[in-house]
């Protein structure tokens, strides 16, 4: 038992943001809060997450009725808020909100299902203090279901005014 625990510990260890310090970063709340875990930061370069998608989703409940598909437009805002905690994890950034701007490049390669579990990944092409350009994939058991680049800039939050 005391092995399981320590296992526990070292897992929670192991996850850079957990829900609640994501909650920290992103103003986005139910239902609309894509990303589950941050896995992994690399400053100014990458990051990477987790998006577990569930019946349970309120989209599922008219996309479609019968064969539920998590949309496209779900999983790059997906990417996009994940993308997001990158540029706002600067500190001259903190309270400010990351506006996403355009995406370029967008295929969707395979559907979405409830079980799967999305891995997500932003790895930066352009980054300036206020401006934000990754390309984003995401995927599921090690095959890409969506990708596009994606571009972001650093306006002021409701804390910073």
């Amino acid at each position: 038992m005391n092995e399981e625990a320590n296992s526990y510990d070292q897992k929670i260890e192991e996850d850079i943001f957990d829900i609640n310090k994501i909650l920290e970063f992103l103003p986005h709340r139910y239902p609309f809060l894509l990303v589950d875990r941050v896995t992994m930061i690399e400053d100014g370069k990458r990051i990477e997450g987790i998006k577990n998608v569930t019946i349970n989703e309120p989209f599922f409940q008219g996309h479609f009725p019968g064969l539920p598909i998590m949309p496209g437009v779900l999983q790059l805002e997906a990417l996009a808020q994940l993308s997001g905690i990158l540029l706002l994890q600067n500190p001259e950034n903190r309270g400010k909100l990351a506006y996403f701007m355009a995406v370029d490049k967008a295929r969707f390669r395979k559907p979405v299902l409830p079980g799967d579990q999305l891995h997500l990944i932003g790895e930066v092409l352009k980054m300036k203090k206020r401006l934000l350009k990754v390309k984003g994939t995401a995927m599921v058991d090690g095959k890409v279901v969506c990708e596009a680049e994606l571009m972001f800039s650093v306006f002021e939050g409701p804390e910073s005014t």
